[in-house]
C-alpha cells in the first residue's frame, strides 16, 4: 500500500501537532483524521480503518501512568486494528518510545521533526506492513550486527535498539567498561543510519591536550601557531554529512567540554586563526567507560553536555554477564586465528570451555580475543586445552590484584606461625620470641588465623 491509498489518525492532545500533521500530510495521504483525546480511540476505530496511526506518547489524562502511550497501544492491538502505530514523543522519552516497539508500534518519531523525515517514517511503517501481510516480514537481526556477536538476551536487546535508533539522527551516548566493544555499537549504528555512505570519523578526545584539542576537533588556519604551516581541516569538517565519533568521552576536561557544546548548540566551528563561522552536519556518537553516576558529577563534567551527546543511551554489559556469549565469541576468535595462523584443525576442548565459563573476564572482549589468539599461537597439538588458556594479570582491576596479594601472605604468616609452634611443641612463649613477636601479638594471630 502506498501512502496516497493510507487513510491516517493522528492522536495527540497539542493542536498545534495536529494542526502541522493535517497541513502536511493533506495532499500526502487519502485522507487524514485528527484526534486530541484518546478516550475516542475506540469509537473511532468502531467507524474507520486506519493503515497508519500516530499515538502521543503522553497525554493529560485520568490514566496517569505515565507511559499513558504504551496504555493505548496496547488499547489498540486489543481493539484489533492492524494499523501501523507510530509513536510520537519528545527526547527525553525515547527510551520509553524504544520499549513501545517490543509492545508492537512500527516505529517512533521525535518532537520537532523535519517533514521529510516524518513522510518517510510512515512510507516505511507502510511498507513493513504490507511485508507483514505477505509472509516476509522478519526481524533481520543480522542485518545490524555487522561484527557484532552474542546471542544473550542483554545483547539481543543492544540489536534491537540499534535497528530502532540507528535511522534516526538522534546522538548517541555508548557506555561500557574497557574492551566491551564499544566502538563496534558505533559503526553499527553509522552502518545503518541514513548517513551510512557518508564518513564515520573516530576522534579519542580523550588522549587529546588541550592544546590539541581544538586544532584536531574544528582545525586550523596556517600561522594560527607556531607548528602551523599550512591551512588543516579538523574532525568535524571531515564527518561533515556523516557521523563522528567521539571516544572516551568522559575524559576531557571541563575547558575542552565547554568548547565542544558551544559547537554543538550552533552547529558550526571556528578554526583556530579565523573568525568565519563553518556550518558542520553530523550525526553524534559518544562513548566513555565512565559511569553515568561519575558523569552526573558536574565537577566532573557539565550536566548541559550530557543533555546534548545523551538523547539515547546503549549500555553495553560487561562480558561476565553475557553467559554463553563468552563460548560463542571464543569459538569465533578461535576460527579467525587459527585461519590467520594456518592452523585450522585446532579447536577448544571442553577443559577449555569450562575455564572460560568460570573466569571473569575484567578486560572483557578484548582480554578474550588476545587470549585466544596467544593460546592459537602456542598450541603444539590440534586441541586447546585448560592449561593454554594464559589470562594477563594486567587485566586484573587493583582491588582484585590487592585481594589476592593478601590471601598469600595471609596464607604464608599462618604456615610459618604453625610450624614455629609445632617446632616448639606448643610452647606459645618460644614460638613467640623465634618470630620476633610478643605472646598478645602471637595471640591475636592465633585468634584471627583460628589455629
Amino acid at each position: 500500500m502506498t501512502l496516497k491509498n493510507a487513510s491516517v489518525l493522528v492522536i495527540d492532545d497539542d493542536l498545534d501537532v495536529l494542526t502541522a500533521v493535517r497541513l502536511l500530510m493533506k495532499t500526502e495521504a487519502k485522507d487524514v483524521t485528527i484526534e486530541k483525546n484518546p478516550e475516542n480511540i475506540r469509537n473511532l476505530l468502531s467507524k474507520q480503518r486506519f493503515d497508519v496511526i500516530m499515538l502521543d506518547m503522553n497525554f493529560n489524562s485520568s490514566i496517569n501512568t505515565g507511559n499513558e502511550g504504551i496504555f493505548w497501544l496496547r488499547k489498540i492491538k486489543e481493539l484489533g486494528s492492524d494499523a501501523a502505530v507510530i509513536m510520537i514523543t519528545a527526547y527525553g522519552d525515547i527510551d520509553l518510545a524504544v520499549r513501545s516497539l517490543k509492545e508492537g508500534a512500527a516505529d517512533f518519531v521525535v518532537k520537532p521533526w523535519h517533514n521529510e523525515r516524518l513522510i518517510d517514517t510512515i512510507k516505511e511503517a507502510l511498507k513493513k506492513k504490507e511485508g507483514a501481510k505477505q509472509g516476509g516480514s522478519q526481524k533481520n537481526e543480522q542485518s545490524v550486527r555487522g561484527e557484532l556477536l552474542g546471542e544473550s538476551d542483554v545483547m539481543q536487546d543492544i540489536f534491537y535498539k540499534i535497528e530502532k535508533i540507528a535511522p534516526t539522527d538522534a546522538n548517541i551516548l555508548v557506555l561500557g567498561e574497557n574492551g566491551t566493544g564499544k566502538d563496534l555499537i558505533a559503526k553499527a549504528i553509522h552502518q545503518h543510519s541514513i548517513r551510512s555512505k557518508q564518513a564515520f570519523v573516530k576522534v579519542d578526545v580523550g588522549a587529546l591536550t588541550d592544546s590539541l584539542f581544538e586544532s584536531e576537533l574544528f582545525g586550523h588556519k596556517k600561522g594560527a601557531f607556531t607548528d602551523a604551516r599550512e591551512d588543516r581541516i579538523g574532525r568535524f569538517e571531515s564527518a561533515n554529512g556523516g557521523t563522528l565519533f567521539l571516544d572516551e568521552i568522559g575524559n576531557i576536561s571541563l575547558r575542552q567540554q565547554a568548547k565542544l557544546l558551544t559547537v554543538l548548540q550552533n552547529r558550526q566551528i571556528n578554526k583556530l586563526g579565523s573568525n568565519e563561522p563553518i556550518p558542520v552536519d553530523i550525526r553524534l556518537v559518544c562513548a566513555t567507560n565512565v559511569s553515568m553516576t561519575e558523569l552526573a558529577n558536574e565537577d566532573r563534567f557539565r550536566k548541559d553536555l550530557i543533555y546534548r551527546i545523551n538523547t539515547v543511551e546503549i549500555t553495553i554489559p560487561p562480558l561476565r554477564k553475557r553467559g554463553e556469549d563468552i563460548v560463542l565469541l571464543a569459538r569465533h576468535f578461535c576460527k579467525v586465528y587459527t585461519s590467520k595462523y594456518m592452523k585450522p584443525n585446532i579447536e577448544l576442548n571442553n577443559s577449555a570451555i569450562e575455564k572460560l565459563k568460570q573466569y571473569h573476564f575484567p578486560g572483557n572482549v578484548r582480554e578474550l580475543q588476545y587470549t585466544i589468539e596467544r593460546a592459537v599461537i602456542m598450541a603444539e597439538g590440534d586441541d586447546l586445552q585448560a592449561k593454554d588458556l594464559l589470562f594477563s594479570p594486567l587485566e586484573a582491576p587493583a582491588a582484585v590484584k590487592e585481594e589476592i596479594d593478601d590471601m598469600k601472605l595471609s596464607t604464608m604468616e599462618r604456615n610459618t606461625i604453625l610450624k614455629v609452634i609445632e617446632k616448639h611443641n606448643g610452647n606459645i612463649s618460644k614460638a613467640a620470641k623465634e618470630l620476633g613477636l610478643t605472646r598478645t601479638a602471637l595471640y591475636r594471630r592465633l585468634n584471627k588465623y583460628d589455629i
